[in-house]
């Protein structure tokens, strides 16, 4: 990574400008010139609701698809063949935005096979933990690894993965469109958790490690709406979210252990219902919330998946985090300094409302970003490179 400054790159849209490079977002970013070419290949097509992506020792890779379906590709270059695996999703609520959603792949999957899913069922969110056969026909499920995440219609779900520098799992959720979840330490909704990989309990060092509450000595973060994205910057211990704001401030986040990141639908338990219209981040409310890296303003650009792009095929976006936009496809590319501040914003052409909603982000052993699109039909597998 470069020193001194990073670029971000946000891949998000603007609803309403189809085909008609979308004014840029009013949020709390400069606008800045015009960003380098990208190369946009398809890998697979034929997906529905594609979620995310994990990458085999081997060269090859899984797909999870929202409605219960599991794809293994024979490569990550055009032309991949993608075979399903069979998989007992029988207990699977796939609606609104639940179902089978993010994807881990074990570090030592080359010689435990094994991988974990972030999915949603009638009882809860929960992550399972599973085997893939050698053959990669199939995959048994070996057990649950955390239940008790909070799930309603399927709204507001979360359920991002990302492996910490220290090998923690970080699991960004959502708030389950419950009004008091953000805010209550004792629950898993509106979090990020922080956990063993091979246990399901609190990794060494929470922020509320002593606490009387089984739940919260999982906590990291807490105060969010809908965590989407998540990854930690190349070379540092900085992690960044990506999150769904209601009608204005979509965010990215810089974490800090125990941060309070401000959303309470419930303004402080005062009301029965879900009032959408207090600030993503209410500083009034919360004057020791965290305050957002960057936030959209209006309109919203409903943030997904993230990465950050390493490598010198990069060139000058060497040090960029991707972050995919469901409301279309355009590549916003955010300058941040050492600290994780945003300082300008540019936006590629070839990911500016192209290939519909885009879900996933995941960097590939070969240094490409691989993304996911989220239309419903013919949903494809996009590899984007310099």
């Amino acid at each position: 990574m470069k020193r001194g400054v990073a670029v971000v790159a946000v891949l998000a849209f603007t609803a309403g400008c189809a085909g008609q490079g979308s004014p840029e977002p009013r949020g709390n970013a400069p606008t800045a010139g015009k960003a380098p070419a990208l190369k946009v290949e398809v890998v697979t097509a034929g997906l529905q609701h594609g979620w995310d992506v994990g990458f085999l020792p081997d060269g090859k890779a899984l797909v999870t698809q929202r409605p219960g379906k599991l794809t293994l590709l024979s490569g990550t270059k055009p032309g991949a063949t993608a075979t399903t695996v069979r998989a007992d999703f029988g207990d699977l609520m796939a609606r609104s935005e639940g179902g089978l959603m993010s994807l881990l792949v074990h570090p030592a999957f080359a010689t435990n096979r094994r991988f974990v899913t972030c999915q949603t069922t009638q009882a809860d969110t929960r992550l399972i933990t599973w085997r893939l056969s050698e053959d990669g026909a199939r995959a048994e499920r070996t057990g649950e690894l955390l239940t008790g995440i909070p799930v309603s219609s399927g709204r507001h779900s979360g359920c991002r993965m990302e492996l910490a520098n220290d090998g923690a799992l970080l699991v960004g959720t959502g708030d389950a469109a419950r009004a008091d979840s953000a805010q209550d330490r004792n629950g898993l909704g509106g979090k990020v958790l922080r956990l063993d990989l091979e246990t399901g309990g609190p990794a060494p060092g929470n922020p509320f490690a002593n606490s009387a509450n089984p739940r919260e000595r999982l906590l990291w973060t807490y105060g969010h709406r809908n965590v989407q994205g998540l990854v930690k910057r190349p070379g540092t211990d900085q992690v960044f979210s990506a999150e769904h704001g209601p009608d204005v401030d979509d965010e990215v986040n810089l974490l800090r252990p125990g941060g309070n990141y401000g959303w309470d639908p419930s303004r402080g338990g005062t009301i029965g219902g879900y009032d959408e219209d207090v600030p993503m981040t209410d500083l009034k409310r919360f004057p020791d919330a965290v305050a957002a890296t960057w936030s959209s303003g209006s309109p919203t650009e409903a943030l997904c998946g993230a990465a950050f792009l390493s490598g010198p095929s990069w060139g000058e976006l060497d040090g960029v985090l991707a972050v995919t936009a469901l409301k279309g496809s355009k590549l916003l590319l955010f300058t941040l300094d050492q600290a994780g501040a945003v300082r300008q914003v540019s936006t590629p052409a070839e990911l500016n409302d192209t290939h519909g909603r885009l879900r996933g982000a995941r960097l590939g052993p070969d240094g490409a970003l691989y993304v996911t699109t989220s239309n419903g039909d013919d949903d494809k597998l996009l590899r984007i490179s310099r």
